[in-house]
């Protein structure tokens, strides 16, 4: 068959007929009579020289040949169908896969993606979260907003905000809470990183107290346990403005310590494409503008 001349018509009416099992049911998806799909499929069939269907006194049974054409056409018809949904007043739009550390998703990103698209219609963003441990190649990432000290291998990074870390926990909890020192008494969540209340209680010129809360690999997670009186987090304020407003989580303190930073990072291998700059680009001017940090 050559691929010039492919019978496109005939091998939708057989995808729509495989699916529904029926000629009838296949016409009305398509707007053409059952006789029109019947005929088409027919036809079909005469080219191929073999039966797709059995003709059942109640509908249709897919035949070995039938069977095995289907899943090809249904798997090309759903591609076409991704790449003619990219198509938009006359642009295309470009896909940019974006990995995201929870936190700073739920915190930051996730409020504002309708800025984002209003900004930029023409891009198609895709986002994965995770816990700040990523493959940027092996999960097929574009790019990736990470938390740290932007010194990871193989990778450029830009830095996007300071993200302090100051103890959060429910009301009940802060009533209690006298000062710093009053910490020790209580149960202190911790994540993966196990300097950070140490360097918190080096910073308030407090000796650092047993931790033995449970660990989290998400402070998004940390701050959730905390709202429900599990114990006190250590974690960026600016992600849980939300929470902190409503009066769900209370920061009893106004020290915070920590040298992190949230950045933007892509294999120092693969050039920006024009996506990744504009992505870049609106992150900056957004945090720049004081709406989140």
């Amino acid at each position: 068959m050559s691929r010039g001349h492919l019978p496109l018509n005939a091998l939708r009416a057989f995808e729509a007929s495989a699916r529904h099992l029926s000629f009838t049911r296949a016409g009305l998806e398509l707007s053409v009579t059952q006789a029109a799909v019947s005929h088409q499929v027919k036809g079909l069939e005469e080219r191929l020289g073999v039966a797709l269907f059995r003709r059942l006194p109640r509908g249709l049974a897919l035949t070995d040949e039938g069977v095995f054409l289907l899943p090809v056409l249904r798997d090309s018809f759903d591609r076409v169908g991704e790449v003619m949904a990219r198509f938009e007043a006359g642009r295309v739009r470009e896909v940019l896969t974006v990995g995201v550390v929870g936190t700073f998703a739920v915190g930051w990103l996730l409020p504002r993606l309708a800025a984002f698209h209003e900004a930029h219609p023409f891009i198609d963003l895709r986002i994965a979260t995770n816990n700040n441990r990523v493959d940027l190649a092996g999960e097929g990432l574009d790019c990736a907003i990470r938390f740290g000290d932007g010194a990871w291998h193989g990778t450029e990074a830009v830095r996007l905000a300071p993200a302090p870390l100051t103890p959060l926990c429910d009301p009940a909890t802060a009533e209690r809470l006298e000062g710093p020192a009053s910490l020790a008494a209580e149960t202190l969540l911790r994540s993966y990183r196990a300097d950070d209340w140490p360097a918190w209680f080096a910073a308030a010129g407090l000796p650092c107290p047993p931790i033995r809360g449970p660990v989290f690999d998400s402070s998004f997670v940390m701050a959730e346990a905390a709202a429900q009186g599990l114990g006190v987090a250590l974690a960026p304020a600016s992600m849980f403005e939300r929470d902190l407003a409503s009066g769900r989580l209370v920061a009893p303190f106004i020290l915070a310590s920590g040298f992190g930073h949230y950045w933007l990072s892509w294999l120092k291998s693969k050039e920006p494409t024009t996506t990744m700059r504009a992505f870049e680009g609106w992150l900056g001017a957004s945090l720049s503008s004081g709406v989140g940090s």
